[in-house]
């Protein structure tokens, strides 16, 4: 067995060699096993820095995004130098100098209906280090698909949680999280703050938990949530059990509209102000108006003519927006419009929809 590692793999993975819990055959499995991080942002620095010094053979990066200044307090794997480069480039880098033994396969790219079944089906384990729900749910139903475990972690100003799915029969995401949230519920990452160290802390518990999947060893956290507060760090466990309807759902039988990201999207710069709507309406082919608040708000007030369609029925609904003459969206402040026409430009491919900068409020005015 000894010959399985050179003498310079002996001298680094040393400690984990003398644990009688990993020894030689359990390092050969770290080494042999594949692992998709996807999100290389607050949480993916610590999961990959850790798993990539146990020694994981294949790591895969998943993101999409750059580099950006505001980035840094909290994604450790970067510098002032890094800001502008693709994440998954400048962590690869820095991962290298951490451990050259590694292989290091690079997926620049959003996890989407379209790419998830060939990423999640190239690996072993899957850690979930993303920052929206859509994701997570894509992430989940894909696992579940291709029979892999998911490594999931969350974390929300001061607070953070783990949990293991869709582990040897396990409960999955969907047994403790049936349904996505509402545009409303759900937390604006763009606007959200959270405290430097709380990534590094839920990451690192993540990257804990991936290490177990792969050696098989302890009590994986599959069936329970753990929370930390880190104003109070206090720490609790909740325990929940695998439902037979919500574990059956996979990416075949989800509802599709649940990896439509109506929180976090970007927000477009495709808009006409208050004043440019009322001109266009005045034109002799005036656009459709599109308002996508909820129901209440809509009957309180809305503008006349205008189609109503909830910004969380947008996805599965989309094709009710027609194609062929100008949209123009609207909310009340002209968020909540961005995000959707966004939406329809990005995922369905519409060329016709501008928002209305500012909203009801502005147009007011």
């Amino acid at each position: 067995m000894s010959s399985l590692f050179s003498a310079p793999e002996r001298q680094r993975y040393r400690r984990h060699l003398q644990l009688a819990e990993i020894g030689e055959a359990g390092q050969l499995r770290l080494r042999q096993a594949r692992v998709l991080v996807v999100g290389a942002g607050g949480l993916g620095c610590p999961i990959l820095q850790y798993l990539a010094a146990a020694g994981v053979g294949t790591l895969g990066l998943a993101d999409a995004d750059r580099v950006e200044l505001t980035n840094l307090p909290r994604q450790i794997l970067y510098g002032p130098a890094d800001v502008g480069r693709l994440k998954v480039e400048a962590a690869a880098s820095a991962l290298r100098h951490l451990n050259e033994l590694n292989t290091y396969v690079l997926h620049p790219e959003r996890v989407s209906p379209a790419n998830v079944r060939a990423l999640v089906a190239a690996y072993d384990v899957v850690v979930d280090g993303s920052d929206n729900f859509p994701t997570r749910y894509l992430l989940n139903d894909a696992c579940v698909s291709l029979g892999r475990p998911l490594v999931s972690g969350a974390i929300y100003k001061f607070e953070g949680q783990v949990s293991v799915f869709n582990y040897q029969d396990g409960p999955t995401y969907r047994c403790l999280f049936p349904e996505p949230p509402g545009a409303a519920e759900a937390p604006d990452c763009n606007t959200t703050g959270v405290l430097n160290v709380l990534p590094g802390l839920i990451g690192t518990v993540q990257a804990t938990e991936a290490v177990k999947v792969i050696l098989g060893l302890g009590d994986v956290l599959s069936g329970r949530l753990w929370v930390l507060d880190t104003l109070t760090f206090q720490s609790r466990t909740l325990r929940f059990k695998r439902d037979a309807v919500q574990s059956a759902i996979n990416l075949d039988t989800a509802n599709a509209a649940d990896y439509f990201d109506v929180s976090c999207a970007p927000i477009t710069p495709a808009s006409l102000t208050a004043e440019e709507l009322r001109q266009q309406l005045a034109s002799a082919a005036p656009p459709l108006l599109l308002d996508v608040r909820g129901p209440l708000e809509f009957q309180r007030r809305h503008l006349p003519g205008a189609l109503l369609l909830p910004l969380p029925e947008l996805a599965a609904r989309a094709t009710e927006v027609p194609r062929t003459r100008p949209v123009v969206v609207y909310c009340q402040s002209g968020v909540r419009s961005a995000r959707a026409a966004e939406l329809l430009r990005s995922e369905f491919g519409y060329d016709n929809v501008l928002s209305l900068s500012g909203g009801l409020e502005e147009y007011a005015e």
